[in-house]
């Protein structure tokens, strides 16, 4: 992959969010936000950043197809593209879109794009703090331009991370709840993924749980990770893959805080 599709993806995320993102942010009418499910926000600026996005990226990269949230929202069918090969770009035009309809910070735009079913390149753009990561499988991740690795492993007492217990199964969340005293500090969730994957690799935290586990939402930051050093497994140790439906995802900056993490929280 050329380094020139990693440039321009990047500043396709950037245009997106000052045109389209940015100019609506807490100037959102009510007829600007509908619900896909009960719960499930969407909003204009979800919809026209989509559409842009998905038009300039299939442009970028010839013959290449899109999974983007709202189209999924319309055509499930769509996600069958996750397991196919060729060029598959994965779109969360607003992740933390909850957020961005009530005026609250945090929320990013997310890409990622799989090549013959593997994460091979990943965006994730926080449009309020200015902050761009962007990983290439094989060839590590950078901040603003910078590369990016785990930092030196924290003990467990000085653990700090996320835990999205709301949406865990009763068990799980017991099981959680009843570990948070063997580390750190547990944090509540921003619910916006990409702002946690970004926390991540600034070392403001050192692990995040989720329990949903949507492509859009998870796909970019896991590839981030990854290339800086760290781990994303399923509850049972499997690794992650956008394809899969499976729930439950813990994500850690390195691999013995993957287990500890793990051990605390999710221990029998």
């Amino acid at each position: 992959m050329a380094d020139q599709l990693l440039d321009d993806v990047g500043t396709l995320l950037r245009e997106t969010a000052a045109d389209v993102v940015l100019p609506l942010f807490r100037r959102l009418d009510d007829a600007d936000v509908t619900e896909k499910a009960p719960g499930d926000l969407v909003t204009i600026a979800d919809q026209r950043a989509e559409e842009r996005i998905s038009t300039e990226l299939r442009r970028l990269l010839p013959g290449s197809l899109v999974v983007g949230e709202e189209a999924v929202a319309e055509d499930e069918s769509l996600l069958r593209h996750l397991r196919g090969g060729g060029d598959v770009w994965v779109v969360d035009p607003v992740d933390g879109t909850g957020n961005f309809a009530a005026g609250r910070r945090p929320f990013a735009l997310m890409v990622a794009l799989l090549t013959e079913g593997e994460l091979t390149a990943s965006w994730v753009y926080d449009p309020l703090a200015g902050m761009l990561a962007v990983a290439r499988a094989g060839a590590g991740t950078r901040v603003d331009g910078r590369p990016v690795r785990a930092a030196d492993v924290v003990p467990p007492e000085r653990l700090r991370g996320t835990a999205m217990i709301q949406y865990l199964p009763s068990a799980t969340r017991d099981r959680v709840v009843a570990g948070e005293g063997r580390i750190g500090e547990l944090l509540p969730g921003q619910h916006c993924a990409g702002r946690e994957y970004l926390d991540l690799l600034t070392g403001d935290q050192q692990f995040v749980l989720f329990w949903r586990t949507l492509p859009w939402d998870h796909a970019p930051g896991v590839l981030l990770v990854r290339e800086a050093g760290g781990v994303a497994r399923r509850f049972d140790g499997t690794e992650y893959h956008p394809a899969d439906d499976d729930r439950g995802l813990l994500v850690a900056a390195d691999e013995q805080t993957w287990h500890e993490v793990r051990a605390a929280l999710l221990g029998d």
